[in-house]
């Protein structure tokens, strides 16, 4: 009678350690269409956002600010700000989060 008590207290625990497994694939499944993916997406659209980025562009900076890109090296763009010709500033290419191309009406 002692044997069969204890064989079948191991089975529920094989089982518990199995369903265990797949609720922590069932989370890293989720976590990763949750989070992950939606921000490589994102990488990817910026990416190619500035990829397209020339000369005459205009720009919204992060830090709200429009401007009109005037010219562009590796890692970094000129933007020149408002009326006043005198304001080109130097800034990343990351700090650029929307263009807007001039032909586009």
């Amino acid at each position: 009678m002692g044997i069969l008590l204890t064989e079948e207290a191991a089975v529920p625990a094989g089982g518990g350690i199995v369903i265990t497994v797949l609720y922590m694939v069932l989370i890293f499944g989720a976590m990763y269409f949750i989070l992950l993916r939606p921000q490589k997406k994102e990488q990817k659209r910026m990416a190619a956002m500035l990829a397209e980025l020339a000369v005459g562009d205009s720009v919204l900076t992060n830090s709200g600010f429009y401007g009109i890109v005037i010219d562009i090296t590796d890692d970094t763009v000129i933007i020149e700000f408002g009326n006043n010709k005198n304001c080109r500033i130097p800034m990343q290419k990351s700090a650029i989060s929307q263009i807007e191309k001039p032909d586009a009406e």
